[in-house]
């Protein structure tokens, strides 16, 4: 699965749309014929596909309607903290990770580009507006890499949340950001 994301991932253009987790798994699903090609295209307008310099895709699902203050930041810089929520999907469409899971119920905390989140969520902020819902696709670059996220058990045997080399998708809410304390 993980091989066919990479050759679809090119593919993505302004004539998709990816409302909800569902729709943007169910494009990659249904639309794959021989050979890699995409054959169905969905009949609502498509919100355009946009790529950050270190290669994180994202649609804009909803647009920020918050309005600009004067001199208010609406996009972080580095050090700035930023308060995300967040659903985490395996591209098979299993939740792995939620602010709004069970035993957490909170919102996402960090100060950007100190290495406290996944580099793919560091990049796809620093190209967003507060207030805007995007949904991302993280290759596993940008993710965990080739160790995954996997915990040993007896007999050198292992057990993984998120595979080694696995591309990861990201529905996220950009909540708010704060300048750091001095």
């Amino acid at each position: 699965m993980r091989s066919l994301i990479f050759l679809l991932l090119p593919l993505l253009s302004s004539s998709y749309t990816f409302h909800t987790r569902s729709s943007f798994l169910k494009t990659f699903s249904s639309g794959i014929v021989a050979g890699g090609l995409l054959t169905s295209t969905p009949a609502n307008a498509a919100p355009e596909i946009f790529t950050t310099s270190k290669g994180v895709k994202y649609a804009i699902t909803k647009k920020s309607t918050l309005p600009t203050t004067l001199g208010a930041p609406t996009s972080p810089q580095d050090g700035d903290i930023c308060v995300i929520s967040y659903t985490g999907y395996l591209t098979n469409g299993q939740i792995f990770d939620a602010t709004h899971s069970e035993g957490k119920g909170k919102d996402l905390a960090f100060s950007l580009g100190k290495k406290q989140v996944i580099d793919g969520l560091d990049d796809l902020l620093r190209d967003i507006k507060v207030g805007d819902t995007v949904q991302a696709i993280i290759p596993p670059g940008m993710a965990y890499g080739s160790k995954g996220v996997c915990i040993e058990k007896e007999g050198a045997e292992t057990e993984c949340l998120i595979k080694p080399d696995q591309t990861l998708v990201y529905d996220v809410f950009f909540k708010k950001i704060s300048l750091p304390p001095p």
